[in-house]
C-alpha cells in the first residue's frame, strides 16, 4: 500500500508536466481528463496513507510537490491562454503566496522549527485547493467543449454548458484567492509566534 500511495503522488508530478504538452498541443479533452485523474489522486493518496497508516516523510514531500506543480503549471498555462486581468491577477497573487509560505517554512526549517499544514477538514488551505481545482476544471472544460463545438456540425447542446463555465471558473478562482490570502494571514501569525522562540 505504501508503494501505491507514493505512486499516486508520483503520477501527479508526472501529470503536472504532461499537461503542459497536451494543453499547448490543443489536446483539450486529454488535458481535462488527465487533470481530473491527477486531482483525484490528491484526495486518495492522503486518504489511503492515513487509513492504512503508511504516512512517510518521502510521501509527504512528494504529495506536497505534486499538489503545487499540478496547480502552478496549469495556472501559468491558463495565464498564457487567457491573458485578461480577472484571471492573471488572482493567479499571480496565489503563486506569490505559495512562494511566500515556502519561504517561511524554509526559514523555520533552518531553525529546526516545524510549520505543519493544518489538518482541519475545512481549513482555508484545503478550501483554497478545492476551489483552485474547480476553477481549473471549469476553464479546461471550456476549452474542451469549445473544441468539440468547433468540430461538430451541431453543437447546440454544448453551447448552454459553455455559457456557465467561465462564470464558474472566475468565481472559483477569486474565491480561491480569498481563501489563499486568509490562509497566508494564518500562516503569518503562526510564523510570528514561532519567531518569538528564536533567540
Amino acid at each position: 500500500m505504501k508503494f501505491f500511495v507514493n505512486f499516486l503522488s508520483a503520477f501527479r508530478i508526472f501529470a503536472s508536466f504532461a499537461i503542459i504538452g497536451t494543453l499547448m498541443s490543443g489536446m483539450y479533452m486529454t488535458t481535462l481528463i488527465l487533470f481530473l485523474i491527477a486531482a483525484l489522486t490528491d484526495f486518495f493518496d492522503g486518504y489511503l496513507a492515513r487509513k492504512y497508516d503508511v504516512c512517510t516523510k518521502l510521501g509527504g514531500v512528494m504529495d506536497h510537490i505534486g499538489d503545487k506543480l499540478l496547480v502552478v503549471n496549469t495556472f501559468v498555462l491558463l495565464c498564457i491562454m487567457m491573458p485578461v486581468w480577472f484571471t492573471v491577477i488572482p493567479i499571480i497573487i496565489m503563486i506569490a503566496r505559495e512562494l511566500y509560505i515556502s519561504g517561511l517554512r524554509e526559514f523555520l526549517g533552518t531553525q529546526k522549527i516545524p510549520m505543519p499544514v493544518p489538518h482541519a477538514r475545512f481549513s482555508m488551505g484545503k478550501i483554497k485547493t478545492a476551489m483552485q481545482m474547480i476553477s481549473i476544471t471549469a476553464f479546461l472544460a471550456l476549452f474542451a467543449l469549445g473544441a468539440s463545438i468547433g468540430a461538430s456540425s451541431d453543437g447546440t447542446a454544448l453551447v448552454y454548458a459553455i455559457y456557465a463555465l467561465p462564470n464558474i471558473g472566475i468565481f472559483s478562482l477569486w474565491f480561491a484567492l480569498a481563501a489563499s490570502i486568509w490562509s497566508a494571514v494564518s500562516y503569518t501569525r503562526d510564523f510570528a509566534q514561532k519567531l518569538k522562540k528564536i533567540k
